[in-house]
């Protein structure tokens, strides 16, 4: 009977949220009303939640998530800062008299907001206003042009900074001491959110590569999608403005991702840098005054309280699907299945997949993970490899119709003579990149696992 109240808990959730009912009362909302319903049915012991109140404090004194804040206001710091718009600017410059160049910049542009802002929305809305009229304008497939612009907006869930490599490095490092404890290893070891920065830094820039690559060969071998801009539109490469435009971004993300891999900040004193750098890059742009430090103050509030508010609701939903036997349910079910480790881990990846389409990372960070984690990582999985493979799977689901929330983003900027459809055929592709990613990183672990072993040691 517990077990049937486990998954009745999921299921319920699950519908709840697709009512759009909001996600942090939805969570701790529904935990509660089965948990009264246990009790009155014997089924749940409420002993279970007198845990909540150390798990909330736990929260408030954990130094790790101060950096969501951080990098949240770094992010939306930027954005105000019109970063974007001075890249693109140069970049088409730069790029815009080869078949499939402004595409191009496109992607370059979008992975160095990726690495400095890591707001997948913010990224995708902002590039969506400034690149799509133009490449329309010019002469872009539609398809190409809106695929590109999704795939590139995503790619701040795994080029770090990101805030979801933020979230699943403390949910990743739970898990890892949970496994071990386990496994009988009573000195366990851990992993931080800069071991998942690091992982995560070559298949990001690998994926930016093959993106790349892709819109290359469609080029060459279909011109008409990918035309090249006149020259005189676009005038003669002004390589002062060009470097100017370049060079803070890249001094920033140098900052951030280099004092990180060099050892001498955490992630949380780089975040630091990051918010503090992103200020002063405002600062000499003239684009900072009281009114923009005040959106940006609560553009942050309002994200760090919805990740925040989202925690705690998660808390209270894994300790009432915890009294109801549902991480045991759980466990048993990916042990029994066929394949052993790689059925386990192929159920679970397709689950979040689906999860994908209609709940943010966030919820899936802090619902799923913690329940899963420690059953994948107890059958010998790297901690890290696991780490970077969830979040190239929850980008994959970003982008995939009918549900990826990157293609909701751009709906939102793009014209209506764009049907939908043609949003949906632009990004297979991408798609297609991702999930050859997913595969390779599967078969080669080496691509996540290398360079954290060469900065730590193995």
């Amino acid at each position: 009977m517990a077990e049937i109240m486990a998954i009745l808990l999921f299921v319920s959730i699950c519908i709840a949220l697709m009512s759009g009912y909001p996600v942090a009362f939805t969570l701790g909302g529904m935990a509660l009303v089965f948990a009264g319903i246990g009790v009155v049915t014997g089924t749940f012991d409420p002993s279970f939640l007198h845990a909540l109140p150390n798990r909330l404090f736990g929260i408030m004194n954990n130094q790790t998530m101060l950096a969501v804040p951080l990098f949240v206001f770094m992010g939306v710091m930027l954005e105000k800062s019109r970063v974007a718009e001075d890249l693109l600017e140069s970049m088409s410059r730069l790029f815009g008299t080869l078949r499939g160049g402004l595409a191009i910049s496109v992607c370059v542009v979008g992975a160095l907001l990726a690495a400095s802002t890591g707001i997948v929305g913010a990224t995708v809305v902002t590039m969506g206003l400034l690149a799509l009229p133009t490449m329309l304008r010019r002469g872009y497939d539609p398809a190409i042009a809106t695929g590109t612009l999704a795939a590139t907006g995503t790619l701040g869930q795994i080029i770090p900074p990101s805030i979801i490599l933020v979230l699943l490095g403390d949910v990743m490092s739970s898990a890892f001491q949970q496994a071990q404890l386990k496994m009988g290893i009573f000195s366990p070891k851990t992993v931080s959110v800069g071991d998942l920065f690091i992982g995560a830094l070559i298949p990001g820039l690998v994926l930016v590569g093959l993106y790349i690559l892709y819109l290359i060969i469609v080029a060459v071998f279909q011109p008409k999608k990918l035309p090249a801009l006149p020259q005189e539109e676009l005038g003669p490469i002004e390589w002062g403005k060009l470097i100017a435009a370049l060079f803070p971004p890249l001094l920033l993300i140098a900052a951030v991702l280099g004092s990180i891999l060099t050892g001498y900040a955490t992630p949380t004193e780089a975040a630091a840098v990051g918010a503090l750098g992103a200020t002063l890059l405002a600062l000499a742009k003239r684009q900072l005054n009281f009114s923009q430090l005040k959106e940006v103050a609560f553009g942050t509030t309002e994200i760090t309280s919805m990740v925040f508010l989202i925690l705690i609701g998660a808390s209270l939903f894994s300790l009432v699907f915890r009294g109801f036997g549902g991480e045991i349910l759980i466990e048993d079910m990916l042990s029994a299945l066929p394949g052993g480790v790689l059925g386990a881990l192929i159920v679970v990846m397709l689950v979040m997949f689906l999860l994908g389409f209609i709940l943010d990372f966030i919820e899936i960070v802090f619902v799923v993970v913690p329940i899963v984690g420690p059953i994948l990582l107890a059958m010998g999985l790297d901690p890290v490899w696991l780490g970077v493979m969830f979040a190239l799977n929850l980008q994959t689901s970003f982008l995939t119709p009918p549900f990826g929330f990157s293609l909701f983003y751009l709906r939102g900027v793009t014209p209506a003579s764009v049907p939908t459809s043609t949003m949906y055929k632009g990004v297979i592709p991408f798609i297609a990149i991702q999930l050859s990613i997913l595969i390779v990183a599967y078969l080669w672990p080496g691509l996540i696992t290398w360079l954290p072993s060469v900065v730590y040691g193995p």
